[in-house]
């Protein structure tokens, strides 16, 4: 038996980088897992890995600035396996731009994805959390959460928002016995940092030192909740 054995999460993003390596790191560890992003041929590969494991997992394809593909999947989650035990956003989504170059339709498409969607989606599943009295939300947030950057205006904007949610959030439900935390990774290495020459990539957080972050607030005891990790490079990626 493994330490989440048979409990039930669910993750955005889940078709690589990041999310593609929390659901392996759940599944790892017994959890029954729903993938979401919107790309079907990458959610079908993190399904078979899964499996290849020994771990059972469901792909559904949703574009998640949408509210109804958030109610469905929600709706899809119960359906398959009757329950829900964690939810951890992780879908990210944002354009590198000037505020006076920027579109203003970049702008809303970030804040859905980042900000608006986690939200709506703790509001779907708390009532399954509130009534059983357990379970956790991970919000995936970033540095940029803490610090704006030029060219990141709307990026940063949602980050710091979705750092606000998840305290207050948690000073909601905490009494019921849920969880909510929030993850500030730094330079992390995904398709969301281009390859550049004045950063070494061997420095740079693996996706998989997220995924022991969130595992790490998913089997903390029920005494405490890590609210806030910040996760940095060990060593500067800066050449």
């Amino acid at each position: 038996m493994t330490i989440l054995q048979d409990k039930v999460c669910i993750v955005t993003g889940a078709g690589r980088g990041i999310g593609r390596a929390i659901a392996l790191e759940v599944a790892a560890n017994g959890c029954r897992v729903v993938l979401a992003s919107r790309t079907e041929e990458q959610l079908e590969a993190v399904q078979a890995a899964i499996a290849e494991r020994g771990g059972e997992a469901s792909p559904f394809p949703a574009d998640l600035s949408g509210e109804k593909d958030l109610a469905a999947l929600v709706e899809h989650t119960l359906d398959r396996f009757g329950t829900i035990d964690f939810l951890v956003n992780n879908a990210g989504w944002g354009v590198k731009a000037d505020v006076v170059k920027s579109k203003v339709e970049d702008w809303e498409r970030t804040l859905r994805v980042n900000l608006l969607a986690p939200m709506m989606l703790s509001r779907l599943v708390l009532p399954t959390l509130i009534a059983r009295r357990t379970g956790a939300i991970v919000n995936v947030s970033s540095i940029s959460g803490r610090v704006g950057q030029a060219g990141s205006a709307a990026y940063a904007a949602s980050k710091f928002g979705l750092i606000g949610f998840s305290q207050s959030l948690f000073e909601e439900v905490r009494e019921q016995g849920i969880k909510v935390a929030a993850i500030l990774p730094g330079f992390v290495d995904t398709d969301m940092i281009p390859p550049v020459k004045y950063l070494d990539r061997s420095r740079m957080i693996q996706p998989e030192d997220v995924a022991q972050a969130v595992l790490f607030v998913l089997t903390a005891p029920p005494t405490a909740c890590p609210v806030e990790i910040t996760v940095r490079p060990q060593r500067t990626p800066y050449r």
